[in-house]
């Protein structure tokens, strides 16, 4: 069967060991979105190109393959040009890790098909793994953005500014993750939230990227901020995201020593896996 070549810039959202040598990589491209291809030969210390394909990196990529017909065998890397390694500034900070962990599992969910285009998912998947590189600012408000615009990207955007029922004009007081977002009194259901305010103008600000105000927010609406995203995306999702629970959202939460070695080719959080999960 004769593979044809393609090239495509990609962020890599997860390596799985395959063999005694070789890797498969999953990778979110530009223009032929979750990408899964083998690259031969990558874990030997001879490898040209090993390095460059690592969690976190933006790089440009060759693969030899037919994306019309992805099942029909692996792909495989030919050729990997860094564009831009991020990876390199998280590994030794625990909260902008673990942050950037649950940014490619999310993107990994949200793009269940092979070789269906999401440019703005991609979009949205690259610039927060730049942001949370160069710590532009706080991990956990880079991870609640983007998990809101992506859901937004998918079809899941939370109402903020009106009645998720019946479409009344907020501010509303109450948030229920079943009904889809922000409800009014006539409209609550049993079990809604009652956020504090500040913690819906934190999610409207971090929605539409005003980070002004999400920058100025305080701590605890911070963490209920994160609660209610986290909430209202597994909803929909069904399943639970595994790196979610590790992220550190402690406010003085700093760099911890040994992350590579904390969090290795066995752990959960790591989008460095022995196999399929």
């Amino acid at each position: 069967m004769r593979l044809q070549l393609y090239r495509d810039d990609a962020v890599v959202l997860r390596v799985q060991k395959l063999g005694e040598s070789d890797r498969i990589i999953t990778m979110l491209g530009r223009r032929y979105g979750r990408i899964r291809a083998t690259a031969k030969g990558v874990r030997r210390t001879s490898s040209r190109f090993g390095a460059r394909l690592e969690p976190f990196g933006h790089v440009d990529v060759q693969i030899a393959g037919d994306p019309g017909n992805p099942h029909r065998t692996l792909h495989t890397v030919r050729q990997a040009e860094s564009i831009e390694l991020y990876g390199k500034n998280l590994g030794g900070d625990y909260p902008r890790y673990t942050a950037a962990c649950a940014v490619v599992e999310t993107a990994e969910r949200l793009t269940p098909v092979e070789y269906e285009p999401s440019l703005r998912l991609f979009q949205l998947t690259l610039g927060a793994v730049r942001a949370l590189s160069v710590a532009e600012h706080a991990s956990t408000l880079v991870l609640d953005a983007y998990l809101l615009r992506a859901m937004a990207s998918a079809g899941w955007a939370p109402a903020l500014t009106e009645c998720a029922v019946c479409g009344a004009p907020g501010p509303h007081a109450s948030f229920a993750v079943t009904a889809g977002g922000a409800v009014c009194l006539d409209c609550r259901p049993p079990g809604s939230a009652r956020p504090a305010p500040s913690t819906l103008e934190l999610m409207i600000a971090l929605q539409a990227g005003n980070w002004g105000i999400a920058d100025g927010s305080e701590t605890h609406h911070r963490r209920e901020c994160s609660g209610l995203v986290a909430a209202h995306l597994q909803w929909h999702l069904e399943r639970g995201l595994r790196s979610l629970p590790l992220v550190d959202r402690g406010p003085h939460a700093g760099p911890r020593p040994r992350v590579a070695a904390d969090l290795d080719d066995d752990s959960e959080v790591s989008p460095v896996s022995d196999g399929e999960s």
